[in-house]
């Protein structure tokens, strides 16, 4: 039998079961606990091909343990990356190379996960080791000729070599389309949950705020005009997707400082995401910048779970928060309040990727090894088997000890 199999035997036996480890099944998908990996973009990919990076990147979270792995926010056509190195999924070609990661995912037990997005007018720039600059003649040289992006106003205000083109009827059917087929082709893939990426100051974060949407027409001007084009690309993924997948929406809360999209616009947002079939409402924050009154949401721990928890009284949908989530009893403790229903985590993830095994240590999982694939929990096991034997009886251990330095 697979590792997944094994695993998920071995996690029936546990008698201790916090929350945190519990497992969660949203559609025809089950997840064997509630930490999620979240998108983290990595920009080291050819032509939106991933690679023996990703592969790597996203398997140590597999072997620590966790349950729902995304992989990188992933465009949905060549126009809707930022960087020559982001991933994508705009051409046929790209399946195979994500299907080589998600079936090594699914053989470890976790759930592979994709985030689809439209960078919309951030197109066109360097990575972030170099401060997202705009590309130059410099680029072009190298062959990396600046591109112009799309956005629901001309407005140029992340500062790229081209003013963003205003999105007439026939970009709006594009972009439809173009989410429409990275869906299916996710799902040939083998992705087992889908993700629309409406944060951050990306295309569909660009219609809903009032700062970056300008229009006059029935795409713009009050919150139903604005939030007409993300629901239909909504509408328009729900239906690709096979209907036992699950299907999640990130969006941010609020703006950030000196915005408008306001907290009271995000719940209405969030209620029409859950009528038109959305499972899970993925909590962040920020992305568009202004000059109006709104601060910046403030980079303490759990920054984001008084917004999960305001979620979570007006959504009946599965409601995921991340943000400086770091500690065990802290996510543990975020679930049993009803704050949240999955623990998104990146950063602390990337510096200490087995932090599920140790995470369920220290909520007292009986059989905390079976989180990762056999060969490692066996040793693992056989490790501190032995370790209580040289406790219990350490006169035995020594001559064993002795033996094997004389052989």
């Amino acid at each position: 039998s697979s590792f997944a199999d094994r695993e998920r035997g071995q996690m029936q036996d546990n008698t201790t079961k916090p929350l945190l480890f519990e497992p969660i099944e949203i559609r025809g998908i089950k997840s064997k606990n509630r930490i999620v990996v979240s998108p983290m973009c990595q920009y080291v990919s050819n032509g939106g091909m991933p690679n023996d990076w990703n592969l790597v990147h996203l398997g140590r979270y597999a072997f620590g343990g966790a349950g729902i792995i995304y992989g990188e926010e992933t465009a949905v056509e060549a126009r809707g990356r930022k960087s020559y190195q982001c991933a994508g999924i705009w051409d046929d070609n790209h399946i195979a190379g994500y299907r080589r990661i998600t079936e090594f995912l699914k053989s470890l037990g976790a759930v592979p996960g994709i985030q689809l997005g439209h960078t919309g007018s951030k197109a066109s720039c360097r990575g972030p080791m170099e401060q997202f600059a705009a590309l130059t003649d410099d680029d072009i040289k190298k062959g990396m000729p600046p591109w112009q992006g799309l956005a629901p106003s001309t407005l140029n205000s992340v500062k790229r070599r081209f003013s963003p083109k205003e999105m007439d009827s026939s970009d709006i059917s594009t972009v439809q389309k173009c989410f429409r087929e990275a869906v299916k082709r996710s799902v040939d893939a083998g992705f087992e949950i889908i993700e629309i990426h409406g944060a951050h100051g990306y295309l569909l974060h660009q219609f809903l705020s009032p700062t970056s949407n300008l229009r006059t027409d029935s795409y713009g001007g009050d919150l139903r005009g604005r939030m007409r084009f993300p629901l239909e690309i909504t509408e328009i993924v729900r239906e690709a997707l096979p209907k036992n997948l699950p299907l999640s929406f990130r969006l941010s809360a609020v703006d950030g400082k000196g915005g408008a999209w306001g907290f009271s616009e995000s719940k209405v947002f969030a209620r029409a995401l859950e009528e038109r079939g959305v499972d899970i409402i993925d909590i962040s924050s920020g992305g568009i910048t202004g000059d109006g009154n709104l601060p910046n949401v403030p980079r303490v721990q759990g920054y984001h779970v008084g917004f999960s928890k305001e979620f979570k009284d007006e959504v009946d949908a599965l409601v995921m928060v991340v943000g400086s989530i770091t500690k065990p009893k802290q996510a543990e403790d975020i679930l049993k309040k009803g704050k949240a229903d999955l623990i998104g985590m990146s950063r602390e993830l990337m510096y200490h990727c087995d932090w599920p095994l140790h995470a369920a240590r220290e909520l007292g999982v009986s059989d905390y090894f079976s989180l990762q694939p056999e060969p490692y929990a066996f040793r693992l096991r056989k490790r501190e088997a032995d370790s209580l034997l040289a406790k219990n009886a350490p006169e035995e251990a020594e001559k064993a000890f002795e033996k094997l330095y004389k052989s």
